[in-house]
C-alpha cells in the first residue's frame, strides 16, 4: 500500500529545505517588496511575508521547491548522470528546465507573475545574487529560479489584491 503524504509534512519539508539552503521567508519577501513597492503605497515587509507564506501553502509550489532543491543537492554530491551532472552543476544558460520548473509556480497567480519573474531573474537582486554566486561550491541551478518565482507569485498576489481593494473603494465612493 502506498504511503499517503500529509500536506503538513510536505509544507514542513519545504520550509526545512529552503532553510537548509540558506533561504528565509523574509529574504524572499524582500524580493517581493522590491517588486511591488513602486506600485503599492505603504507596502510593508510583513505584508510581503504573509503573501510569500500564502504562495508556499500551495502543494504545486511545495512540490516544485522540493524537486528543485533535491536536484541541486544531487548535483553538489555529483549524483547525477553525465551529461546532466555537468549541465546542472555549471548552470548552463541553454538548460531551461530550471526555469520551466519555476514557471509552474507562476501559473498560479496569472500572467503578471511572468513579468515580475523575468525582471527579478534578470536583475539577480537580493538573495538571488547570493544564490548565483558560483564561488561558494554550492549548486543553486534550480533554487535561484524557484525563489524568484515564489517572490514573483507573491508580488502578483499582492497586485491582484491591491487592485481589488482599489476597485472596492471606487465602488464605495460611487
Amino acid at each position: 500500500m502506498k504511503r499517503f503524504v500529509h500536506s503538513t509534512e510536505v509544507k514542513k519539508a519545504t520550509y526545512d529545505a529552503l532553510a537548509s539552503r540558506g533561504v528565509t521567508i523574509e529574504e524572499i519577501a524582500k524580493l517581493t517588496l522590491f517588486l511591488q513597492s513602486p506600485y503599492i503605497p505603504d507596502l510593508t515587509l510583513d505584508e510581503c511575508i504573509q503573501n510569500v507564506q500564502k504562495v508556499l501553502e500551495k502543494r504545486e509550489v511545495q512540490n516544485a521547491v522540493l524537486t528543485g532543491i533535491e536536484l541541486d543537492v544531487l548535483a553538489e554530491k555529483k549524483g547525477l548522470s553525465t551529461p546532466l551532472q555537468d549541465i546542472v552543476e555549471a548552470d548552463e544558460s541553454l538548460y531551461g528546465i530550471d526555469e520551466v520548473l519555476a514557471l509552474s509556480i507562476l501559473n498560479i497567480y496569472g500572467s503578471i507573475g511572468y513579468t515580475n519573474y523575468g525582471y527579478i531573474d534578470k536583475l539577480k537582486h537580493g538573495i538571488l545574487q547570493t544564490l548565483n554566486d558560483k564561488s561558494t561550491g554550492k549548486v543553486h541551478t534550480f533554487l535561484d529560479d524557484l525563489v524568484g518565482a515564489i517572490a514573483a507569485a507573491a508580488a502578483s498576489r499582492l497586485a491582484h489584491h491591491y487592485r481589488a481593494k482599489v476597485e472596492q473603494n471606487m465602488d464605495d465612493q460611487a
